[in-house]
């Protein structure tokens, strides 16, 4: 595909609402050293996408911007330099649109080839453009390798979320013991699907004790809500339990200083695109590890043209129950 051919794709030049976002033809990227074209074939949706483009985590674009950072698809360019990619390739993308104006959500996108990792004949593609964002994440909660947590416990608060989803089939996958929270039967049964080896709604009178009844105390803590779980959290905290929060909050909790003091916990806070890049290439391989093991599966999907990226952003940000994919 030369320059001067013209491909779809979602743009937005302003923050704000979902109707900054408009889909225009523009001229077909071509990837610089380095770099490869990726012809995207699912483009998977997160929090951090329509919360970038609200401008609530950042401001006005300084060029007309694609968004969504998750995607799969089918390499078919590469840069000078690239070596390790080729072209008609299988891939699974994450970061794409970190300091990069070429987002999934559009027909082709280019993007540094170290944020593309091969995507096995196994695996379909729906699945690729999952695992971004959420199943990075969770790998990085659990410790970035699987090494250390086999015979662990793990609790996983609001394990129907994306990120709850790959935070226990990783753990398991890492032969970990995992308990997790839901709100609803519904929510419970994904997570059972998922593996996990308790399951506990946190909606009803007592869910502590139970939780506490399947293990009194566990070793590591991936948390959805800190404020709304630290009762939780202290409640199965032992010395050097580590409490990993990956979510912000509307309202920031007040944490118990004394209390997590006297526990010995430790407390960390997760934000994917600060990682230094050894840590964030240890969680992606886990990841790679664990899908070529078949170890990781897809949520329910709700499916969106590129046309409506509009609506599948709105939809994330109202709390759909699985993934959001966009079909350029």
């Amino acid at each position: 595909m030369g320059k001067g051919e013209g491909v779809q794709a979602a743009i937005y030049r302003e923050t704000g609402d979902s109707d900054v976002l408009s889909v225009q033809e523009v001229q077909t990227p071509d990837p610089a050293a380095g770099e490869v074209r990726v012809r995207i074939t699912f483009s998977g949706v997160n929090p951090t996408d329509w919360k970038t483009r609200s401008g609530m985590t950042g401001g006005r674009p300084a060029e007309p911007q694609v968004p969504h950072q998750d995607g799969a698809g089918v390499i078919d360019a590469v840069g000078e330099g690239v070596d390790n990619r080729s072209i008609g390739q299988r891939v699974w993308l994450y970061l794409a649109a970190f300091n990069n104006r070429w987002g999934t959500a559009a027909e082709y996108s280019v993007v540094p080839a170290k944020r593309t990792v091969p995507l096995p004949e196994t695996a379909p593609d729906e699945l690729g453009a999952s695992l971004g964002v959420p199943g990075v994440t969770a790998a990085h909660c659990l410790g970035g390798t699987p090494d250390q947590l086999r015979g662990a416990t793990v609790l996983v608060t609001g394990g129907a979320g994306a990120v709850g989803h790959y935070a226990i089939e990783l753990a398991k996958h890492a032969g970990a013991r995992v308990v997790t929270t839901v709100s609803s039967p519904e929510k419970a049964e994904l997570a059972l699907a998922a593996g996990a080896d308790r399951v506990v709604n946190y909606r009803q009178p007592g869910f502590i004790d139970e939780v506490r009844s399947f293990s009194p105390t566990v070793d590591r803590i991936v948390e959805v809500a800190l404020g709304d779980n630290l009762e939780l959290d202290l409640a199965v905290c032992r010395p050097h339990t580590e409490i990993v929060t990956y979510a912000a909050e509307a309202r920031d909790p007040v944490l118990p200083t004394r209390r997590l003091m006297t526990a010995n916990a430790t407390l960390r806070y997760v934000l994917l695109y600060g990682l230094p890049d050894r840590e964030l290439a240890d969680a992606v391989r886990w990841v790679d590890r664990a899908l070529g093991d078949g170890a990781l599966s897809l949520l329910p999907l709700e499916r969106f043209s590129l046309d409506d990226v509009g609506a599948a952003q709105d939809a994330v940000q109202g709390g759909a129950v699985g993934k959001v994919l966009v079909l350029p």
